[in-house]
């Protein structure tokens, strides 16, 4: 307890900065799907960021100028801490280290009508995941899949659900990527985010310069960053 500083004194940098996959979950709330109004998957959607979209919890994001629908997804994150193939969805909670809050930042016009649909570009500009402040370690969580998931713009609440929306959980999404790639520990597995994006919004509400975003998970904390 020697060794202490000011929370106000520290940069707090993301936990993991460059793991060796960011996985991503598409269409994986209940609400998310219905705000759409597209079917439930039956099998998880998965896509990618590149780590270099990686940041800080307290960081800014950098709006692009190649987008002018730029739009926010809090989201669960899970951490892995031990390395696995074909893992079996019974023991898939022991592959994971802890969990934190990550915002899926997203550029709509790439994702859904540029780049051939392919939603890797809209996903992944620099500064387009947020992450932090901190790996709660698993044993530490009561149920993550009974958690309240938030995200306000300006202070003004735009998603508000709960983790026991998800449409595939933790080990199941877990036990799914091992079947394709070998999880190593650090890699980064985001779940989905709720209903309460701009894009479906009507009329939709895209982020710009100067607006704050922050998102929240219970017992796993708050990240907030601002557009610049």
């Amino acid at each position: 307890g020697q060794h202490r500083v000011p929370r106000a004194t520290a940069r707090l940098l993301a936990p993991v900065g460059d793991p060796e996959k960011v996985i991503c979950v598409g269409l994986n709330y209940h609400d998310h799907c219905e705000e759409q109004g597209v079917k439930v998957p039956k099998e998880p959607l998965i896509f990618s960021k590149f780590p270099s979209a990686i940041t800080g919890p307290f960081d800014d994001i950098v709006h692009p100028q190649d987008t002018s629908e730029l739009d926010w997804e809090v989201e669960l994150a899970a951490v892995i801490g031990k390395r696995g193939r074909h893992i079996e969805e019974a023991a898939a909670l022991e592959h994971v280290l802890g969990f934190m809050v990550a915002n899926d930042v997203s550029a709509r016009d790439w994702q859904m009508r540029r780049n051939g649909r392919q939603w890797l570009l809209g996903k992944t500009f620099d500064t387009f995941c947020p992450l932090g402040p901190a790996i709660v370690t698993r044993e530490a969580v009561a149920d993550v899949h009974n958690l309240w998931i938030r995200c306000s713009v300006n202070g003004q609440r735009m998603q508000d659900s709960s983790t026991r929306h998800l449409i595939f959980g933790v080990p199941a999404l877990v036990a799914w990527v091992s079947r394709f790639v070998t999880l190593v520990p650090g890699d980064i597995l985001l779940t989905g985010t709720p209903a309460g994006v701009g894009v479906f919004r009507k009329p939709p509400v895209f982020l710009k310069r100067g607006d704050e975003v922050q998102c929240e998970i219970e017992e796993l904390g708050t990240i907030c960053n601002r557009v610049v």
